[in-house]
């Protein structure tokens, strides 16, 4: 770790892992050099944690999850290592700047949103807590595709992530796992008159793993990220090649690795719902093949298994791994089926992350026959057993048996996944306290009202070493200043900042890190051919597209307050530049409608020289985690505006929050909380709750109503549904306009004159600069319990009963 070794060491692998001298390098080479040189330093400590917790015998946690939205690495690594600083000064001595490396990095884009940033974050505290724990996944190909924004379109392009390698990552095939697909079921009885099922004339894919280090802040401790990726059992027909057939000879090859080709393929056609089942399948069974492999090292018999393992499921992707760890101890291992329930549900949690029905996976039966028919046997058993036990707590109650029940019966019968995951887990949770509640009441109520034991909390966190001492150096440093730097790790530290937002120094020095992070923000913005002014709002809404976010609700405001301006400059008394970013997915028609809704305002807007450029729209193209990290800082104002009772829990809201963005908002998912730790002061609320959701269209909900009786809000939808932003094609938007005028399914309208009236408070607030600093500190002060390293401490001993082990590093003396 000393300078002349670091030293050493990146010349060395620029020289030798890449070929390359100092003078025709180029910036990926240097990256990759420095990469190389760190992940030295990682494995050392990598293969310590690893001796550790084998000598501990430790309880380890294996994280389960179908995203992980790493982001880039490389100064995460370095500032756990406690690299970052002398890193900058050695390249610096060379002529080199850290920043140009940082930049040539791609984002492992490898999930859609916040489930997979959630995944990461929880990795990271992991580590830093020193929890054995390790993260399973894909290693796709290609990850969450490029967006490209062409005439205001979403445009998707592959996202070629791996295109120039992975200096992180590490082969594992040794410990490639095969997992198999199709094929039949033989029932027999074994020679005591035992059932006994085999699984016959499957097709095979190969499942090699790909390790990646998941560094901890400063304890030596580094985890494991293992992403599996299929191959072809049998690589190559050469018979068939010789006979000429080149494609029959490789399509077994190709058929097997499109497994792991792409993040979410597109499940609108039987072939792409065929590889979503494939994927999950694939990944859940090379995980369990894995930990089981792991466990019979040290272990003769599965009686000790769950005191060892803890599976988290996050979201429903893998909950076929209820199906399949129960194949693998009663087909595999010969475990009696009572005691292979008991083993399985004491070792799986659930996590559920989602109130929207779409999002709780549901597969044909007929799928499961063709793809997976032992675990479809192994559903019906455990829903025979299960269903027993509801007619016996519930005798009589045949509509209680029919929710309940793992299979949907109708025209086409499906497995639930979410149920199955709730059966065959000794704990589900939800992440925020409303999202949880909900859960409990509608959702999984039967569930909950058999079983309420199971149920729990846990809220949420990020992570405060990429999403505020990594991203944002200026705040961090002036924190650290005033409170030292304990809050890296312990993030309730940042309490001591509330007493500082009357402090006018302290105030001063907040002020002046946030407008040198929109200074420099504005400076990356013109690569976009936008021309921000550091001095307007920054509000900023930053999110997956989907309808219940409302990001047409925030491009409603945008329109109002364009007409108010028309008729008054003077109205625009604070200047605002109002950010989007957002992906669609593919086959999502409506959300790249709003896409382009926003790009023709923008169009419109930017372009009207009666503003004087006091109103500005700009949506940002291609959101990713890089991205994030430099809009997150120089953000003022952060939009969380989705209807009651559709978000569980959002963590944008606390990255922002944390990072001195002062939230509009509903009182939806974790904002409930956030609003509770920073006071209801220091948050702009609006809307419905989500009780008064319920309660509008229980009552029946009018939208056509509210768009006749306000005149403010007819004109914006007029001005929108005639073709003002789109003259060439002036029905383009109608599709927009008639749904909510129609129907208004996530309750815009019925918001649309509350959120008009907070957005006038805003202003307000934000035109006075002292005011807004205090309430922007009170947020950072609060933020304490938005930690991911809280979350992580709750689940391991709320759920996993899982404890820290402390890695101790030896002096390095070579090999």
């Amino acid at each position: 770790m000393d300078d002349a070794t670091l030293r050493r060491a990146f010349m060395d692998h620029l020289a030798f892992s890449l070929g390359k001298r100092p003078q025709n390098s180029t910036q990926l080479d240097r990256f990759a050099a420095l990469a190389l040189t760190v992940r030295d330093r990682l494995t050392y400590r990598w293969w310590q944690t690893q001796e550790q917790y084998a000598r501990s015998n430790a309880k380890r946690v294996y994280y389960l999850s179908a995203e992980f939205l790493l982001g880039r690495a490389l100064a995460n690594n370095l500032m756990a290592l406690g690299l970052y600083d002398r890193a900058k000064n050695l390249l610096r001595g060379a002529d080199l700047e850290l920043a140009d490396m940082l930049e040539v990095e791609p984002d492992a884009g490898l999930g859609n949103g916040g489930l997979g940033r959630l995944a990461a974050c929880f990795l990271d505290s992991m580590a830093t807590l020193g929890i054995p724990g390790h993260g399973y996944g894909i290693r796709y190909e290609f990850g969450i595709f490029d967006q490209e924004i062409r005439n205001g379109w979403q445009v998707e392009r592959p996202d070629e992530w791996l295109k120039f390698g992975n200096p992180w990552e590490i082969c594992r095939p040794e410990y490639a796992v095969s997992v198999n697909f199709g094929g039949r079921v033989e029932e027999t009885l074994d020679e005591t008159g035992h059932y006994v099922a085999r699984w016959v004339d499957t097709q095979k894919v190969l499942g090699v793993p790909f390790d990646t280090p998941i560094a901890g802040f400063g304890n030596d401790t580094v985890n494991t990220l293992r992403l599996w990726q299929a191959r072809a059992g049998n690589d190559f027909d050469l018979t068939v090649f010789n006979d000429g057939d080149y494609v029959r000879a490789v399509e077994d090859k190709n058929a097997s690795e499109v497994i792991s080709k792409v993040l979410y393929p597109n499940d609108h056609n039987q072939a792409g719902r065929d590889l979503r089942l494939k994927q999950e399948y694939f990944f859940v069974a090379c995980a369990i093949s894995d930990i089981v492999r792991r466990y019979k090292k040290h272990h003769v018999t599965f009686d000790d298994f769950p005191k060892k393992n803890a599976i988290q499921l996050n979201d429903t992707h893998p909950a076929i791994g209820v199906a399949e760890l129960m194949r693998v101890l009663v087909d595999l291992h010969h475990v009696p089926w009572d005691e292979a329930w008991e083993i399985t549900v004491a070792t799986m949690g659930y996590t559920n992350h989602t109130l929207l029905a779409e999002a709780l996976e549901k597969w044909p039966v007929a799928m499961f026959e063709r793809l997976l028919p032992r675990h479809l046997g192994i559903i019906y058993e455990i829903n025979r057993r299960h269903l027993r036990s509801v007619m016996t707590k519930y005798p009589g109650d045949e509509a209680r048996l029919s929710r309940m029940s793992l299979i949907e019966e109708g025209r086409e019968r499906k497995v639930r996944m979410a149920s199955l995951a709730v059966v065959g887990s000794h704990a589900v949770n939800g992440v925020a306290a409303l999202h949880t509640e909900l859960l409990k009441r509608d959702v999984l109520g039967d569930f909950a009202e058999m079983t309420p034991e199971k149920f729990s909390n846990k809220t949420n966190g990020v992570t405060p070493r990429r999403w505020l001492r990594a991203c944002n150096p200026r705040l961090s440093a002036v924190i650290t200043d005033a409170i030292g730097p304990g809050w890296v790790t312990d993030l309730e530290e940042l309490q001591k900042l509330r007493p500082l937002a009357s402090d006018a120094s302290f105030l001063e020095r907040v002020r002046a890190a946030k407008r040198a992070n929109k200074v420099d923000f504005a400076d990356h913005a013109r690569r976009y051919g936008f021309r921000f002014d550091p001095d307007s709002m920054y509000d900023v809404q930053i999110k997956r597209l989907h309808e219940y976010k409302r990001q047409l609700l925030n491009a409603l405001h945008v329109v109002r307050v364009y007409l108010d301006a028309k008729r008054n400059v003077d109205t625009l008394k604070t200047p605002r530049t109002v950010m989007f970013a957002a992906k669609a997915a593919p086959g999502y028609r409506i959300a790249k409608l709003i896409i382009k809704l926003i790009n023709s305002i923008g169009e419109v807007v930017n372009g009207d020289v009666d503003l004087a450029g006091r109103l500005k729209v700009a949506f940002l193209p291609n959101y990713r985690v890089s991205l994030a990290e430099k809009i997150i800082p120089a953000a003022d104002l952060s939009e969380q505006i989705s209807t009651a009772g559709k978000e569980a829990s959002g963590t944008g809201n606390m990255k922002l929050a944390l990072n001195g963005a002062l939230t509009i908002g509903t009182l939806d998912g974790a904002n409930i909380e956030i609003r509770d730790a920073v006071g209801p002061e220091n948050f702009f609320l609006f809307g419905l709750t989500a009780d008064d959701v319920a309660r509008v269209w229980r009552e029946g909900y009018n939208p056509g109503a509210i768009y006749e009786s306000s005149p403010r809000l007819k004109e914006v939808i007029d001005l929108i549904g005639t073709g003002f932003f789109s003259p060439d094609e002036p029905h383009l938007f109608k599709p927009l306009t008639d749904h909510l005028v129609q129907t208004d399914s996530y309750l815009l309208l019925a918001d649309f004159a509350s959120y008009l009236e907070c957005q006038d408070k805003v202003a307000a607030a934000y035109s006075d600069s002292r005011r807004w600093t205090e309430m922007a500190v009170k947020n950072i002060a609060g933020m304490g319990p938005f930690s991911s390293d809280r979350t992580i401490r709750q689940y391991a001993s709320e759920i996993w009963d899982a404890h820290p082990v402390k890695v101790t590093l030896k002096p390095y003396t070579g090999w």
